[in-house]
Order: C-alpha cells, then sequence, then structure tokens
C-alpha cells in the first residue's frame, strides 16, 4: 500500500511506463518528480511482470532463517487454546521438553495467532478470569507510596493568575541564563509523597524538593509515626511502584525492618498501586486545583491543613461515607474543629 505522500501510485506508475516507451527514462523521471532510480525500478518490473509488476509488494522478507518453526507454532496455539496458559507458563513447559524460546518471542507468536489476550481464546470473548478487588482486611495491613510531580508555582502566581501567555507566565518559563552558576529562574518542580491506609484510606501527605531515596526514606519514616499516632503500629505489606526511590536497596533495607514485606506493582500497572492513585487524583481535584495560589509556600502550608480535611471532615465511600479516620479505634486530640 502506497503512503500519502507518495509520488506514484498504480495508475501514475502505468503513466510512467507509457511515457517512457517513447522518451528517455531520465527526462520523464524529472518530469514526474522522482529519482531516476525510482523509474527504472518500475519500468524493469514491468518487462519483467507485466502489469502485475506494478502492483504493491509486501515488505515482508523473502526468507526468515530465524523464524519460529510452524511446528512449534501449532504447539503454543494447542497449549493457549486448551490450558489457557500464560505466556510465561508455555515458556516453562516448552523449557521441559528443552525447547528454548523468550518470553517475548512467544508473545509476538501469540499476537500474530490473535491470541494475545485472554478474551481472544473463547469465541464468546469471555475474559476468563473474574476481576478480584485488592483488599486490605485490617489497619497496616497494605499501605501504598507514591510520589506526585507537580510545577512549582513561582512568587506572584503562574499562568494560573496572570494568564498563558502574560508577562509574568513567560518571565517564569525563560530558558537559563548564560551564567550557569547562576539559578535557573524556571520554576522547576515539587515533589508530594504520600502514604494511604488500604483499610482505613488514611493519608499522608508532604511537600518535598525531590523524589530521592534518602527524601522517600525519610518520608516514609514520618508517615510511620502518622499511622502510630492513628493507632495503625504494624504494617504488613508496603506497596510501591517501581521509580528509581522505592528500587534502592537502602529504601528496601527499611521497609522490611518495619514492614514484613515490600511489594512492588507489576511494570505498567498502577491499578495495582490504585488506592494511592485515586488518592493523587482527589489531590489534584480538591486541593491542587481546586483554588489559585500565588506562591509555592502557600500551598505548601495549606497542604497541612488538607491532610486533616481529608482524614478528618472529607467523607469517604469506602468508609460508608465517614472520613477516614473514623474508621480507626484511635484518634488524635489536637484536630482543629474550623478552619479557613
Amino acid at each position: 500500500m502506497t503512503h500519502r505522500n507518495a509520488p506514484l501510485s498504480v495508475e501514475g506508475r502505468r503513466r510512467l511506463i507509457d511515457r517512457c516507451r517513447t522518451r528517455p527514462i531520465s527526462h520523464v523521471a524529472q518530469e514526474m518528480g522522482i529519482s531516476r532510480a525510482c523509474a527504472s525500478k518500475w519500468v524493469n518490473r514491468w518487462r519483467a511482470h507485466g502489469d502485475l509488476g506494478l502492483e504493491d509488494r509486501s515488505s515482508a522478507p523473502g526468507s526468515s532463517p530465524a523464524a519460529t518453526p510452524p511446528a512449534l507454532v501449532d504447539r503454543i496455539e494447542q497449549l493457549r487454546r486448551d490450558g489457557k496458559q500464560s505466556a510465561r507458563r508455555i515458556v516453562l513447559e516448552l523449557a521441559a521438553d528443552e525447547i528454548t524460546i523468550s518470553v517475548r518471542t512467544l508473545t509476538r507468536v501469540l499476537d500474530r495467532l490473535g491470541l494475545n489476550r485472554r478474551r481472544h481464546i473463547d469465541p464468546d470473548g469471555d475474559s476468563n478470569r473474574a476481576p478480584r478487588k485488592i483488599v486490605a482486611r485490617y489497619p497496616g495491613h497494605m499501605v501504598h507510596l507514591d510520589v506526585k510531580k507537580v510545577g512549582r508555582i513561582p512568587d506572584g502566581g503562574g499562568w494560573r493568575v496572570h494568564g498563558r501567555g502574560s508577562d509574568q507566565h513567560r518571565a517564569s518559563g525563560r530558558a537559563r541564563t548564560k551564567d550557569r552558576s547562576i539559578r535557573s529562574p524556571r520554576p522547576g518542580y515539587v515533589f508530594l509523597h504520600s502514604a494511604v491506609d488500604g483499610h482505613s484510606r488514611l493519608a499522608y501527605t508532604e511537600h518535598l524538593p525531590d523524589e530521592k531515596a534518602s527524601t522517600t526514606i525519610g518520608f516514609f519514616h514520618r508517615a510511620r509515626a502518622f499511622f502510630t499516632a492513628h493507632g495503625i503500629v504494624r504494617l504488613t505489606r508496603v506497596v510501591t511502584d517501581n521509580g528509581s526511590n522505592f528500587r534502592a536497596d537502602a529504601f528496601h533495607a527499611v521497609i522490611l525492618a518495619h514492614a514484613a514485606r515490600h511489594q512492588r506493582t507489576r511494570p505498567y500497572t498502577p491499578r495495582h498501586n490504585g488506592k494511592v492513585e485515586r488518592y493523587n487524583r482527589i489531590l489534584a481535584e480538591e486541593f491542587l486545583y481546586a483554588r489559585t495560589f500565588t506562591s509555592e509556600q502557600q500551598r505548601a502550608d495549606a497542604l497541612q491543613v488538607w491532610n486533616v480535611h481529608y482524614n478528618y471532615h472529607r467523607p469517604h465511600t469506602a468508609t460508608g461515607n465517614q472520613p477516614p479516620a473514623s474508621k480507626l479505634r484511635t484518634g488524635v486530640t489536637n484536630v482543629m474543629a474550623s478552619y479557613s
């Protein structure tokens, strides 16, 4: 199939052949805006194969010596259809028969067969897998950690205050100065570290300058103290994604010193850490962009009020339309009754 900007379609190739019968190829190629080599290619194909030579050809190679043997493809299809096995399980089954194939190659084979999804195995399109909820059975059973990166608000407010294209907006977005020793005038980013208890939905968020492992370790200690003050003294499982700060050996060691297990989610599967991901969405909708801030310090101060509002005043559907702190036996006594 020709692409949208191709100078020659099938009809254009026929016109090329007609003109080259009485005129030099180079003259016709220049007239039609193509190279002489391209014109010669189509003329030679027409001389060898006739009108069929002007049709588009497949871009697939004529031979693939390293291709998966057809017999092995049939065996893979049989294992997939009969046992509904995953790609990794099929690889292990074949390895037991001394057949070596990588998981990536096998997934490509399943994709070509149209069996890469579980719902493609049955004719009725059933997924063959019942969705299961990730349920924390008690406070501290599953504590979810995540980091949300947000733009820093320049002093005086950003484009949300002054509008896009304003002088303040352009000034905050200028490139670095010529003198590299001077700090960049760009606002940069801040990082909101959050910890959410999967059972009670109790959440703790801090406004921090980076997402290094050392910073994350300090946040975890403070979050653990926050949970302890609310009666969550034992952490069974800490769930994180695969960020570099969560993959650090130092962070992993700290988690195992205070929890029974550190679980990292499957790559590119944020739903496995869905409770804190949903909390990040609430944080964005009801705090970060719900009002206009004129400085980063103002937003950082308001975050402390947000922690109290979310845990003690905001109803949550997962806790029976009650605040998260209501699901815990232990509370704190210094919560503000009202705030502005």
